[in-house]
């Protein structure tokens, strides 16, 4: 009787190299992390300025970051990671708010 289908060692070798594969790859993907994370903050900042300007188009004056949140203009007041924005009300500018170091 002679059927088709793989051998226990051959399953045996082909989940060894997918878990060699996984291993190479996971500490690369958690490496990039932070430039992932770099790379949308910036790109959030972009989508905000444009939106400071259709607020000021809108209202003759630029906003708070809270205000377009309240007027739905954007959905979050921060990065996505995590990090809070601000905007110059008389340049109107978005820029990325650096936590202050604590002491301790």
């Amino acid at each position: 009787m002679n059927q088709k289908g793989f051998t226990l060692i051959e399953m045996l070798i082909v989940l060894l190299i997918i878990s060699v594969l996984i291993l190479i790859t996971v500490p690369n993907l958690t490496k990039h992390n932070d430039t992932v994370d770099e790379k949308g903050c910036e790109a959030y900042k972009k989508i905000v300025s444009s939106q400071v300007q259709l607020y000021k188009l809108e209202n003759q004056e630029f906003p708070t970051i809270d205000q377009l949140v309240d007027s739905a203009y954007i959905e979050q007041s921060s990065c996505p990671n995590g990090s809070p924005l601000s905007i110059n009300k008389t340049t109107g500018e978005v820029t990325e708010v650096s936590e202050p170091s604590s002491g301790n």
